[in-house]
This record gives C-alpha cells, sequence and structure tokens, in this order.
C-alpha cells in the first residue's frame, strides 16, 4: 500500500481537527493556550492519532468517528513530552528541532502547558457531541483504558521507574517494563481503543491489543537505536542523550545487533497477529514496519 500518502492524509485530517481544539491564545490564560500549541503544534508525526483511527478501520468502524478520541491521544502524548523535557525530568533544550517548551516559556508555564493538555484531553472525550456519535458505553471503557495507559499503570509508571534507574544496572525484564509502561501502554492504547470505539469483537480487541504491545515495544527499541546512530538534521535533537544521562537502553543491554534483531522479531509477531483480518489491516502492517525503518 502506499504508506506515505496514507500517513500524510491521516496527518492532515488529525492536524486540522487539533486547530479546532485550542482556542486563539487571547485573555487572561493567552500564554498558557500559547504554550499549548507551541508543542502541539511542533511537527510531530501523530503516530498515535493514526492508529486509533487504523484501529476503527480495521475492525470495519469508522476513522471519522473517533477522531475526538485520536486527537485527545495526541494531546496527552504531546503533555508527556513537555514534562519529559523539563530540567527536573531530561533537561532537554530541543524538541524536534526547535527549542523545548520551557525553554520558550519558562519552567512554571511548561508545567502548566503541559497539564492543560492532559485535563483538555479528558474534556474532549467526555464531549456530549462524542457520546452522541458513538456508544456512551464503549467511550467509558476506551476512557478508562486511556487513563490506565497514561498514569501509574502506564507511562507515568515507566518514567518513575526510569528515572530512579538512571547511571544503576538492571536486568533486561526491569527495561521491558521500563518500556512496555513508558512507551508501548500508550500506544497500544491507542490501537485498541480504534478497534473498541469501531465495534470490534472481543477476539479483535484482543488481538489488536497484542499487535500493539508488539509495535509498542519495537518503538522504543527503534528510538534506543536512533539515539545511538540517528542523524541531528532527521531527528531534530542531539544524539547520544541516553548514554549521557545513564539511561538504561536495549542497546546498552543487549548491543545494537541484539536490539536489530529483536525489534524484526517484534514487527514481525505483530504482523502475525493480523493474519485473521482482511486488507483492512494492510496500514496496520505497513505501520509496524515503518516504526523500525523511520528516521526520527
Amino acid at each position: 500500500m502506499d504508506l506515505k500518502g496514507y500517513l500524510s492524509d491521516k496527518r492532515a485530517i488529525i492536524n486540522q481537527a487539533l486547530k479546532e481544539v485550542l482556542p486563539e491564545p487571547v485573555g487572561p490564560a493567552a500564554k498558557v493556550i500559547e504554550s499549548m500549541g507551541y508543542s502541539l503544534f511542533a511537527g510531530g508525526k501523530r503516530l498515535r492519532p493514526i492508529l486509533c483511527m487504523a484501529g476503527a478501520e480495521v475492525v470495519g468502524g469508522s476513522a471519522t468517528a473517533v477522531i475526538p478520541v485520536a486527537c485527545a491521544i495526541e494531546l496527552i502524548h504531546t503533555y508527556s513530552l513537555i514534562h519529559d523535557d523539563l530540567p527536573l525530568m531530561d533537561d532537554d533544550d530541543l524538541r524536534r528541532g526547535k527549542p523545548t517548551n520551557h525553554k520558550v516559556f519558562g519552567d512554571a508555564l511548561a508545567l502548566l502547558a503541559g497539564d492543560g493538555l492532559l485535563t483538555e484531553a479528558f474534556n474532549m472525550m467526555t464531549s456530549v457531541k462524542l457520546s452522541e456519535a458513538l456508544p456512551p458505553h464503549l467511550i467509558i471503557r476506551v476512557i478508562g483504558l486511556i487513563a490506565r495507559s497514561a498514569g501509574f499503570q502506564g507511562m507515568v509508571g515507566g518514567q518513575v521507574v526510569d528515572i530512579q534507574t538512571e547511571r544503576q544496572k538492571i536486568n533486561l525484564s526491569t527495561l521491558e517494563f521500563i518500556h512496555a509502561c513508558k512507551t508501548g501502554a500508550l500506544i497500544t492504547a491507542s490501537v485498541a481503543s480504534g478497534a473498541i470505539l469501531g465495534g470490534g469483537s472481543e477476539s479483535d480487541i484482543k488481538t489488536i491489543t497484542s499487535y500493539g504491545k508488539r509495535i509498542g515495544q519495537a518503538f522504543q527499541i527503534a528510538d534506543d537505536i536512533l539515539d545511538v546512530e540517528g542523524d541531528f538534521n532527521d531527528l531534530g535533537k542531539a544524539t547520544g542523550s541516553d548514554e549521557r544521562k545513564g539511561k538504561n537502553t536495549y542497546p546498552k543491554l543487549v548491543g545494537l545487533g541484539g536490539s536489530k534483531k529483536l525489534q524484526k522479531k517484534l514487527v514481525a509477531d505483530a504482523i502475525k497477529t493480523l493474519a485473521s483480518f482482511d486488507h483492512r489491516a494492510d496500514p496496520l502492517r505497513a505501520l509496524a514496519l515503518y516504526i523500525i525503518e523511520r528516521k526520527k
């Protein structure tokens, strides 16, 4: 399939929808709205909302109907990046080739911009308009799934262990926990949410969830590898930051060769899980390969 065209079309849809999320930065709250928009429109891949839309399509649902949830997931992802970049976390100066949020707006405003994006995400998912378009019981199920994947059982929990184990020697199972929670949980929730809202059967949802877990792990391994051998012009930030900060990564624990071998197996297994689906799963199959072939 034409993955490049598929990604371009879906990204355009998501970007247009995101433009309608935030009001114009005027009035007393103008600066925080500006800060939120600065990171939200900094040029992300929109992989998570695209996975949500593809998850709906694969089970015969409407990609258009899940756009509000897909956008909410992107808001959550963006909030996590703002907070990750703060001096008290990873202390990064660049994100996607631009100064990080706190470098432009200050630490306090960046922190609050992240809070604002996270809160607005749940406001979007509880809107009356969405509950009129999709079954409310499915929306509630998805809100719970996304909340768990973003909270201490997922992204937050993984980030905590990631910070606590810096410059410490850990085993592979601990690293798998960090990556599965910090990165994989929201990726898995993205595609599974689409399948749930698209009206997939429990068997379909279980299969899509299994696919999501595999590509989520492969995605983080790809990030680990790019930090070692990626290009600044592609990444928009300096490489080698994981080593400088004493981060535990797959290349550090199993080497570059072992990391590449593992991610290829994960992608192959992810694609195999989709064997029961027809051509509507082709975007998910192609996205699995894209995850390890990307340059940023």
